[in-house]
């Protein structure tokens, strides 16, 4: 079957109003133009977003060739209990709102006039999630039509039995599903190969010899197309293409080896919206975000908490970044009131068969997860239930493990009463924000439950509030039984525990599967000994929507730091909002050996000393910048991240500090902010220099630049996204973060789509044309006109002082 763009000429409303339709394009995501209020039902959880029921409506008049054959519409995300409705005919339902689905429409189109088309995302029945979750058809819609014997959609699957090596032989799976016996043919024009096979029932599985295989791996990720023609024994004949990559993934006590080759996998957590436009997944801004995670030192991404996008697959196979797709965020316990525990039981076997149908043919996707911190494997239930998960996927998929994220002392918890998370607690949850609402006033005294109150206690005691309750006795006796029923057992905020439980169990694999940043370079030292620890994921890569406040820190001047209604992300990212790398990604790369260093990074000197808000989750707020206009003669805090015996900090060519480093790659040093030259020099234990950097105060005068920041391939093309960074700065470019200011921006030959800066606490929103600014930037995300080729995209900002003007040029198919 061949797909039709099916993302256009929608429109919608909130559901059971009388109000008139708006036209969109999809994705979409409705929840992000919704009014932010301190009485919302989701409040610190999905930053205050009025949760509403949408209907979209799509009416068109079907191509006359498409008469006779079949038709399937795949819907890639609707979140979330999605109803699908034809003519006023419902047709399909999916309560989950990450799975894609399919709806048969080939018998209820009507000929020769326009039908309707009428899809439900219902989003009212707050809170349903911990963190903003967007709502609407948020990701891609597409028609798939064929023959009425044809490949069902997603029907092809690709495996690597065996691999010899880059250019020797390899042996590879082709399953092909179709709606009927008849001949199979692959073709793989890059490997010279075309074979027939004989299709006897609707699932037919073939073995395919490649003489001279040019593998997959994350340093070389090649893909290979293969197109596969099915003819019917009734006559009918289908086409439909694939991508895939030659490699073997294996695991064991050698630890987890691509092409035979040890892999440690240095990954990062990420939630699935894009920032400034909300949850729209826009093939662009997924590939984006891959680039952003592997620029800065991450060969892995974990989703999440549930299953990625097609498009973020597609850029990690691309990029050669590693997949740990997740399925969801609890299993039977709630978490929030109105969370997927009313559907889990019905539905979890078909989300995972959906999720590896989307997975399996993707080189990058090395791991599933079956869910993360759920209490549930303290109980003897949700311990037969992970076996059972497991078990499953192993069913559709034995080539990759399975692991689920376990925060092993609140299982402990959890086991006596005291767990994050009940039933109970989300009834609470709700009660509260009812007694708020029918009261019509937010309380002075708020009382936190759940994931919120856990995250309160974990910032005001620190980062090893759970790692050093991970240690306690009590906590392996519940999770041992768990880890058993998993290929990988997935530790959240275990490290402590990685040698003693390496001894202990001397076949667990374990995976960090969330971690601290300030742990980087722990693990890295561990895990180069031990290959048993396969990996670690930070939380969080980058800072995401909702769950406000978590890992922030943030002063007065951006923020009320008692966490309320305003907040509006989590402040929990090596880079923000915007996808600015911070200090800590600068770390990172460092601890995790993308780079030797040395770098700079600088905590606020206007704000040394001050109060700010607490987290656990952040290590530091450090940023690359020695422009502080105004702090002449304040304490300025300084950190330097190397992989070096020793380095020394030099202010205007004068030494003001020399440190050894022990244990970790990063020094800190206090010193007198002086504009001009902050300069490391990085030594070897021999005394010899082997690196340095420095960063340059900005000069007196000050612009608003706009800048092409990213477009995929470099090139900017119609239909694409393309993403601007404005910032202050003087003359020469050098960003000046203490300049402030409400930027406007207007766009020629395009559509702003959003316009926002990555500030956590943040009244306003992304869809307005304007901003306030944070540490002296913002970003902004164009669509290009259809009909723009061969012109400029012309993007106008000002302040009402300062302005500037980007022409941005098109090219042509």
């Amino acid at each position: 079957m061949y797909a039709i763009n099916f993302n256009h000429d929608w429109a919608y409303r909130h559901l059971d109003s009388d109000e008139g339709f708006t036209p969109v394009t999809i994705p979409h995501d409705a929840m992000l133009g919704e009014k932010r209020h301190a009485l919302a039902f989701n409040g610190p959880n999905g930053g205050w977003f009025e949760g509403r029921d949408y209907e979209y409506v799509k009416h068109f008049i079907p191509d006359n060739a498409l008469l006779g054959k079949s038709m399937i519409l795949e819907f890639e995300g609707v979140y979330h209990n999605a109803e699908v409705w034809l003519n006023g005919k419902q047709l399909g339902f999916r309560p989950y709102g990450y799975t894609n689905f399919y709806v048969d429409i080939t018998n209820s189109i009507e000929w020769g006039e326009s039908n309707e088309l009428r899809v439900i995302a219902r989003n009212a029945d707050q809170p349903n999630s911990r963190w903003y979750s967007g709502a609407g058809i948020y990701r891609p819609i597409s028609l798939w039509a064929g023959p009425k014997e044809h490949i069902v959609p997603d029907g092809i699957g690709v495996r690597t039995l065996e691999e010899h090596g880059e250019g020797g032989s390899a042996r590879l799976e082709f399953t092909v599903t179709t709606t009927a016996p008849g001949k199979v043919v692959v073709d793989i024009p890059s490997l010279g190969i075309q074979q027939s096979f004989i299709q006897e029932s609707k699932t037919g599985f073939f073995v395919v010899e490649v003489p001279s295989a040019t593998l997959w791996s994350p340093a070389n990720p090649v893909l290979h197309s293969c197109d596969v023609r099915f003819i019917s024994d009734t006559g009918d004949e289908d086409t439909a293409s694939v991508n895939f990559g030659i490699r073997s993934l294996t695991w064991g006590d050698d630890g987890l080896l691509i092409n035979g080759e040890r892999v440690i996998l240095q990954g990062a957590c990420l939630h699935h919206d894009n920032g400034i436009l909300g949850a729209c997944a826009y093939a662009d801004a997924e590939e984006r975000k891959v680039l952003l995670m592997r620029n800065n030192g991450y060969n892995a991404i974990r989703s999440a908490h549930n299953p990625c996008s097609k498009a973020m697959l597609d850029a990690c196979d691309r990029l050669g970044m590693l997949m740990m797709d997740e399925y969801i965020d609890h299993w039977y316990i709630h978490k929030t009131q109105h969370d997927y525990v009313e559907h889990f039981d019905q539905w979890w076997r078909e989300d995972l068969k959906d999720m590896v149908n989307k997975d399996r043919n993707h080189p990058s996707v090395i791991m599933y997860s079956t869910g993360n911190e759920v209490s549930e494997t303290a109980q003897d239930r949700g311990i037969a239930l992970a076996q059972e998960m497991t078990h499953w996927l192993h069913e559709l998929d034995p080539s990759r493990p399975v692991t689920c994220g376990v925060n092993i002392f609140f299982n402990f918890l959890s086991s006596i009463g005291l767990g994050q998370y009940s039933d109970k607690k989300a009834a609470r949850e709700l009660e509260q924000a009812q007694q708020r609402k029918d009261a019509g006033e937010v309380p002075e005294k708020h009382r936190a439950v759940g994931s919120e109150f856990y995250n309160n206690m974990a910032g005001l005691l620190g980062a090893d509030f759970m790692k050093t309750g991970a240690t306690l006795p009590f906590c392996d006796w519940v999770t041992k039984d768990a880890f058993a029923a998993m290929d990988v057992a997935g530790y959240n905020y275990g490290i402590k525990r990685y040698r003693r439980d390496l001894k202990a169990y001397p076949h667990r694999l374990i995976v960090g599967s969330e971690t601290f940043c300030s742990d980087a370079y722990k693990f890295r030292e561990l895990a180069k000994r031990n290959p048993r620890l396969i990996g670690d994921f930070v939380w969080a890569g980058m800072d995401y929507m909702g769950e406000v406040g978590v890992g922030a820190w943030e002063y007065e001047d951006y923020a009320d730091l008692n966490i309320g209604f305003g907040w509006l992300t989590a402040g929990s990212g090596r880079l923000d909002l915007t996808g600015k790398p911070l200090g800590e990604a600068y770390y990172t790369r460092v601890a995790l050996e993308r780079d030797a260093g040395p770098f700079i990074a600088v905590r606020p000197v206007n704000r040394t000393g001050d109060k700010h808000s607490s987290s656990a989750w952040k290590m530091s707020n450090a940023i690359d910048s020695w422009s502080w206009e105004g702090c002449e003669g304040k304490k300025a805090q300084v950190e330097v991240y190397a992989r070096a015996a020793s380095v020394a900090l030099v202010v205007n060519g004068r030494e003001v500090g020399h440190k050894r480093m022990k244990h970790d790659c990063v020094a800190r040093f206090s010193c007198t902010y002086e504009t001009g030259v902050i300069e490391a020099i990085a030594y070897d234990s021999k005394g010899k220099e082997i690196g340095r950097t420095n960063l340059v105060s900005a000069k007196k005068e000050t612009r608003l630049l706009a800048e092409l920041e990213y477009a995929k391939d470099g090139r900017v093309m119609p239909g694409r996204i393309v993403f601007v960074r404005v910032r202050y700065a003087d003359d020469e470019g050098v960003t000046k973060p203490l300049k402030r200011g409400i930027v406007h921006m207007n766009v020629d030959s395009g559509k702003l789509l959003g316009f926002g800066c990555a500030a956590p606490y943040n009244k306003g929103g992304f869809l307005s044309g304007e901003t306030d600014t944070y540490y002296g930037e913002a970003l902004a995300a164009i669509q290009i006109d259809d009909n723009a080729a061969g012109s400029f995209v012309k993007v106008e900002v000002t302040d009402g002082g300062l302005s500037d003007v980007l022409e941005i040029p098109v090219f042509g198919d």
